[in-house]
């Protein structure tokens, strides 16, 4: 373990709603947290919160974060030159720091479209978007420098995720929820609860190079979603739009280019791991009573 402190310490790089999250966990299992954020309000945010905030253009409170951290966890996604959480490496590599355990948020964009078929870990990756395409080039670094380092880092594909202040339920009744409706298109989601569950369930059992799909067991497509959560607030149906409706964005217009099922069994079997909300509708339920 790098850290010299008696317990451990979580450096959360881009600390947004998983991060967050993660961070938030740790904190109440009594661990040390550190946590990023460029923006000096959000780190406000977050001292006030209970984690020590970094500012991650300032290297040398990085690089003495590093230091302390024995586990890492990876949010940011990567740009045109790659995960900005990488260069964290040459710190830890300076610093002769070696973490127990490093976790990379990446997406099940990487699988590309499935036509509603199963995708699995060991499935060659076909990313349709660029964003997609990215993912598939972090995850590529992260494993090749890990091997180089002799780091464990493990990944974990996520699909679109949901918990309280993020959901359908607060959009239907915010009136900014639209109803899309694609035949044959499916996917999976998980509650922001089973993502970290997952990622610490990783860090009690690491495996160098592991990569696990963290999704629910129920595949479902997105208008099945909104009908039901409609229903169970007992509110209209939203506006009922094609895909080129100018009103929808691009970032949803991404989000329906896929179709698949994803296979979530490799995390069951190798860290014990189980949802909670095994389908959106336990996950919705569990939020209606957050709702304001």
């Amino acid at each position: 373990m790098s850290t010299p402190a008696s317990k451990p310490t979580l450096l959360v790089f881009g600390t947004g709603y998983v991060g967050e999250a993660a961070g938030r966990e740790a904190l109440a299992r009594g661990w040390r947290v550190y946590g990023t954020s460029r923006r000096s309000e959000r780190r406000d945010a977050l001292e006030a919160a209970g984690f020590i905030a970094v500012d991650p253009s300032d290297e040398t409170a990085l690089a003495q974060a590093g230091v302390h951290a024995s586990h890492i966890l990876v949010t940011t996604p990567p740009d045109a030159s790659g995960c900005p959480g990488l260069g964290a490496l040459s710190h830890l590599r300076a610093a002769d720091a070696w973490p127990d355990w490093i976790g990379y948020i990446s997406s099940t964009s990487v699988y590309g479209d499935r036509q509603g078929g199963w995708a699995f870990e060991g499935d060659a990756l076909n990313a349709a978007t660029l964003e997609g395409a990215r993912r598939v080039k972090a995850e590529r670094d992260w494993l090749d420098s890990a091997r180089g380092m002799g780091l464990t880092v493990q990944i974990f594909r996520l699909p679109g995720f949901y918990g309280p202040h993020s959901n359908i339920l607060e959009r239907l009744m915010q009136k900014r929820a639209k109803l899309v409706r694609k035949p044959d298109q499916v996917f999976n989601r998980i509650h922001i609860d089973d993502v970290v569950s997952g990622l610490f369930a990783s860090m009690e059992s690491p495996r160098p190079g592991g990569i696990y799909n963290l999704t629910d067991d129920t595949p479902s497509p997105a208008d099945k979603v909104t009908e039901w959560a409609a229903a169970r607030l007992g509110v209209p149906l939203p506006p009922e739009v094609d895909l080129d409706d100018p009103s929808v964005s691009d970032a949803m217009r991404r989000f329906y280019l896929d179709s698949k099922r994803i296979a979530n069994a490799r995390a069951k079997a190798e860290l014990g791991w189980r949802p909670r909300y095994p389908s959106y509708r336990e996950g919705l339920e569990a939020l209606v009573p957050t709702l304001e």
